[in-house]
């Protein structure tokens, strides 16, 4: 009898033990949850919560809350876990990765572009990248793909199919022109010499395309990928420096020309089946096929001022370090104006001009920083305000009702770019509003 009644009491402790270990847990991850919530909370307010681009989607009936894809992600505050279930947080702050599809254990993510409120205009592209239009193929970012890696794929398997269907050589015509030297026009150029076809790849801009205005140090890559003529990259937690120079280093070995500078303005179906390329430099193309490998901003959006076209404006920053000692003025509400007038700031007199009261949709670590940095006078900001001219030494800002004139130096406008929707249609590629795109997965 007392045998039993110890072992009860063992059992008893046991239970008790159990049950107070499963309690803390179960508090522990509820108080873990409310503050989850709670950066959703601000989210929604600050309006970082509905995404803009490229996002993951939790199927949260095959989610096991293991939260691998909270740990993974290279950014903060994207992911989180409430009652046991992964949910996006600042879900416009997503910038593709894609690392938290390739953790997720039992495949609860998706990337997808577009929600079921917000549609996403992409061209329709068969399983060979092909258009609509017969002989004009899409790749990449355009087509809805935004991580590198697969974008780099597709540029590949694109020329592939492009290769398949070579047709027969004729004078003063190219196998096929690639517009667009980011991840997947350099891919695409690698694989056309891989197949031996005549080609050009045009860039408006330069070498690796949105990848090039990337700050210095954004993570670009968390996984490896094979590059064409190269081989696997090796790198993880890539940054833009480091992905720039393996294309760089590839492309001066293979002795590929990439013609930066050059923006494509329009393709012309011809009545022999192939395609006439106008470029903004007067040159003009004959080829088979068009890989258009270009990003979906397109060109720079312009504020349509006075003077704008001078020297001293800009609507990218490159190399801030080798800027001191000017009056700069930088124009926008953005992550990319942001970050780009904090990188001037300690070397420059640097004013940051924003047309709305407030900034609507910028990263909460930005706000935070912009905010010290106009606490400490390193800083200025001037909300509703607008860019009314520009000279070589001043500009002329309007403030409210009252105009002011500022001394200045550079201007940089980050006003956001201009979809290549109507470009495409030109071209007679059809576009489709998609609503919650799954992009195709590769792990």
């Amino acid at each position: 009898m007392e045998v039993l009644i110890e072992q009860i009491a063992i059992y008893g402790s046991a239970a008790l033990l159990c049950g107070l270990v499963v309690f803390f847990y179960l508090r522990g991850q509820r108080k873990k949850s409310a503050i989850v919530e709670k950066k959703i909370e601000t989210a929604k307010a600050e309006g970082t919560f509905e995404p803009v681009s490229l996002h993951p989607y939790i199927d949260l009936n095959t989610c096991i809350g293991s939260a691998a894809c909270v740990a993974e992600c290279p950014e903060k505050d994207i992911l989180g876990i409430v009652d046991g279930k992964a949910t996006v947080i600042h879900a416009s702050n997503c910038v593709g990765h894609g690392a938290c599809f390739h953790a997720c254990p039992v495949e609860a993510i998706s990337l997808r572009i577009g929600t079921e409120k917000r549609g996403v205009d992409l061209p329709h592209v068969d399983q060979n990248f092909q258009s609509n239009i017969k002989g004009i193929y899409i790749a990449g970012e355009l087509g809805g793909m935004g991580l590198i890696k697969n974008s780099v794929e597709q540029g590949q398997q694109a020329m592939d199919s492009i290769a398949a269907s070579r047709k027969p050589a004729m004078e003063g015509v190219l196998d096929v022109v690639i517009v667009g030297a980011g991840p997947a026009g350099i891919s695409a150029t690698l694989q056309a010499k891989k197949h031996g076809l005549s080609t050009i790849t045009l860039e408006q801009d330069s070498l690796g395309g949105t990848v090039y205005t990337f700050p210095r140090a954004k993570i670009v890559m968390t996984a490896p990928m094979d590059l064409p003529l190269f081989g696997q990259v090796k790198l993880f937690d890539t940054n833009k420096g480091e992905l720039l120079e393996i294309w760089k280093k590839v492309i001066a070995e293979q002795g590929i020309t990439i013609t930066e500078n050059t923006k494509v303005e329009g393709i012309t179906p011809q009545a022999n089946g192939t395609f006439k390329v106008a470029t903004s430099t007067g040159e003009t193309y004959v080829a088979h096929s068009v890989l258009l490998a270009i990003g979906r901003r397109g060109s720079p959006r312009k504020l349509g001022v006075p003077g704008e076209d001078l020297p001293n404006v800009a609507y990218r920053l490159l190399e801030p370090e080798n800027i001191t000692g000017k009056r700069v003025i930088v124009v926008g509400g953005g992550d990319s104006a942001v970050e780009s007038a904090m990188l001037l700031m300690d070397t420059n007199t640097v004013v940051l001009s924003y047309r709305s009261e407030q900034f609507a949709r910028i990263k909460p670590k930005n706000k935070t920083a912009v905010d010290a940095a106009v606490a400490k006078g390193t800083l200025k900001v001037i909300f509703n305000s607008n860019l009314v001219s520009i000279a070589e030494d001043h500009v002329l800002l309007k403030v409210g009702e009252e105009t002011r004139r500022m001394g200045n130096d550079l201007v940089y406008i980050f006003a956001g770019g201009e979809l290549p929707t109507s470009f495409l249609q030109k071209a007679g590629v059809e576009i489709t509003k998609r609503f919650g795109h799954i992009v195709k997965k590769h792990r």
